[in-house]
Formats: C-alpha cells, sequence, structure tokens
C-alpha cells in the first residue's frame, strides 16, 4: 500500500488562460525545489481554444469564432469554457507505479472514472483518444506538461457547458461532437458534486489526499 502524499488544492475561480500558465509555471518551478507540496489548482477559464504541438503538427485548428492559444502540453485541440471544470495538478510524480507519462495519465483517468461513479454516472476509456467517455461521447480531456517529472496543465471536465461550443471543436483523429458535455448527455450534475467526488477519491486512485 502507497502511503498517500498531502496535496494542498487551491479554488481558484474564472482565471485568464495566460494569467493560469504563468501561475503553473511559477508552482511547477517551486514545487521541483520542495518549496511547496504537490499542488492542485481548481478554476475555470474564459472561452478559448487551446491548440497542442500534435494539432500543429498536423495542420488542425478550431473553426472561425473561436479564440485560441498554443501551448506546450500533450495532445490537439482543447474547448475551455463556462461550464467545464479544469484541474491543474502541480504534482511531482515519483510515487510507486508512476513510472511513465502513459502511466500516470492512467492514474487520472482511472481517478476520472471513479468520481464519475461516485455521482452515478458510468466513465470509460476509449481506444480513439485518451481522456474519459461516457455514452460513447468525451467528456475529459488530459494532457500534461512535465519538467523533471513534476507537471503542470492537467485535465478537464465538461459538465454544464453552452450548447455547441465544445461541440464545435474536433480533436485529432475525431469528428465534430464526438465530445460535449455531461449534462447534453441527459445527466444532472453540478461543479460542487463532480469537485467533492474527486477530492474524495484521490486518496485511492492517485495515492494523494486533501491536507
Amino acid at each position: 500500500m502507497v502511503e498517500a502524499r498531502s496535496v494542498e488544492v487551491q479554488h481558484l475561480g474564472v482565471v485568464p488562460y495566460q494569467t493560469a500558465i504563468n501561475q503553473m509555471k511559477e508552482l511547477q518551478s517551486m514545487r521541483i525545489d520542495d518549496a511547496i507540496p504537490d499542488t492542485l489548482l481548481i478554476l475555470e477559464h474564459p472561452e478559448i481554444v487551446t491548440v497542442g504541438p500534435r494539432a500543429r503538427n498536423d495542420g488542425i485548428a478550431p473553426p472561425k469564432g473561436y479564440a485560441t492559444q498554443a501551448v506546450d502540453r500533450g495532445g490537439g485541440l482543447t474547448w475551455h469554457g463556462p461550464g467545464q471544470l479544469v484541474a491543474y495538478p502541480i504534482f511531482k510524480w515519483n510515487l510507486e507505479g508512476e513510472t511513465s507519462v502513459a502511466a500516470i495519465i492512467e492514474r487520472i483517468e482511472s481517478w476520472v472514472i471513479a468520481a464519475l461513479q461516485a455521482c452515478g454516472i458510468t466513465g470509460n476509456r476509449d481506444p480513439r483518444m485518451q481522456g474519459v467517455w461516457v455514452d460513447g461521447k468525451k467528456i475529459c480531456s488530459i494532457g500534461l506538461s512535465f519538467l523533471r517529472w513534476t507537471s503542470r496543465h492537467g485535465f478537464t471536465i465538461n459538465i454544464d457547458t453552452p450548447a455547441g461550443r465544445v461541440e464545435g471543436i474536433a480533436g485529432c483523429g475525431l469528428n465534430q461532437s464526438t465530445t460535449t458535455c455531461i449534462n447534453q448527455l441527459g445527466y444532472s450534475l453540478t461543479h460542487e458534486a463532480i469537485l467533492s467526488a474527486l477530492l474524495n477519491t484521490m486518496d485511492e486512485n492517485i495515492s494523494r489526499s486533501l491536507m
């Protein structure tokens, strides 16, 4: 049994994307130096589509009408905006089993799936793309950037996003409308419920507990 590592959770509210980038870089450097513990940022962004290196390399861009920003995390296009829970783990990934990026991604997927299950929603993996899926639709995207095995960026859960906005983004290898939000699938879920479930399932799934 791996002993749980303590995590500080910061609830930041609505944060412009570039502001969050600057904060993540600062915290990542501090975490590398052990100046802070593992830190989980919980926030929301004004609408923007981030464009990862995979999307840039493949020449994939969102349709007109979306603000965009290039980023250095893994993956392709990711929509951010109202109705989406954003979680950025500024973690030092050096516990048992955290031996590769793939293993860390799988651990985060398991965590989100467990949190959804606690809310009465069945989530699963899908071979089309990493992340978490519900009823054949992608509702959670994961993209991390590492320095000395300390992460920034993180994952998103689409809860009650504006109709048509996240659906209008075609991720790498996916069609439009493959990504959606939980409430569009007919489930009733609040931000408070999924956040509480994430915090309650953190110890069991990623060996970390609240401070």
